[in-house]
């Protein structure tokens, strides 16, 4: 061996030491029940002070509860699978068109002026109002950071749902959300059911006022392609918009065949 070699074998030998000597750092590990739901917040906030989260965030993280109904929820989502004549008569179709047409006439104002900025068009906007909500009547009632908190702890999406907590504690940092904060089974809140990591990215203001909540998802929209003035339907330009917003194929197109629907582009069969 040359002299050289031997040089360089021993700068990494000592270097390898010195890895050794520093403590690992581990995410906190995720689990299956509530079991390790409080050993998990203990470890995650500290991760989460490390990244500069603040301490009413942290405190707000302490206080929550496994939340069971977030958990069962997310394992029975069946209503995805349905064909879409089906998931269209769950979700009650044929009412949320008949009131979105009155909401489009009565609101004409609002929907020209989120038009105008955005080029979204009104029928996807109260399609997906009607859709998430009810048109605000069907916000949920879970506790929002408990429920997000939870599908961070859980083994099934960790990835997906740690992003949404690290935005739901920055927005409680800034005094948009609160530890308080209700929402839907998975943590989404407002009008149009917003997750953490989009009103951090879109949202224009409280989620919970039906004018702001159509303007961030028009927002969204736009700035996942949407293009003015082009069609949302399958195939064409802006579908893929509609896309982005959820991804479940037949919602997608529940969507699509609503808003064109009140926009008055024809009737269902048109749309399929």
């Amino acid at each position: 061996m040359t002299k050289g070699r031997t040089v360089a074998t021993a700068m990494i030998g000592a270097a390898a030491l010195l890895l050794s000597l520093v403590p690992s750092v581990h995410a906190a590990q995720c689990g299956n029940g509530p079991g390790g739901f409080e050993a998990w917040k203990r470890e995650f906030s500290a991760e989460a002070q490390g990244k500069g989260i603040g301490q009413t965030a942290i405190s707000a993280l302490m206080q929550t509860n496994y939340a069971s109904a977030t958990i069962n929820a997310d394992r029975s989502q069946h209503s995805f699978s349905l064909s879409l004549d089906q998931f269209l008569a769950k979700r009650g179709a044929t009412t949320i068109v008949a009131r979105g047409r009155s909401l489009k006439q009565s609101q004409a104002a609002m929907f020209a002026s989120i038009e105008q900025r955005y080029g979204v068009p009104p029928g996807p906007l109260i399609a997906i109002w009607g859709m998430e909500t009810g048109f605000g009547s069907q916000r949920g009632n879970q506790n929002m950071l408990s429920s997000i908190a939870t599908l961070a702890y859980d083994c099934r999406r960790p990835e997906f749902f740690t992003e949404q907590l690290y935005a739901a504690l920055k927005l409680i940092d800034r005094g948009s959300l609160s530890g308080s904060t209700r929402g839907s089974m998975h943590g989404e809140v407002g009008q149009t059911q917003f997750m953490p990591k989009n009103i951090l990215a879109y949202g224009t203001g409280n989620l919970d006022v039906a004018a702001n909540a159509l303007s961030s998802t028009a927002n969204f929209l736009k700035a996942n392609g949407w293009r003015a003035g082009a069609g949302y339907q399958p195939g064409e330009p802006n579908f893929a918009a509609i896309q982005a917003w959820n991804a479940a194929g037949v919602y997608q197109k529940a969507i699509a065949l609503m808003g064109r629907q009140i926009d008055g582009g024809g009737g269902a069969a048109a749309a399929r």
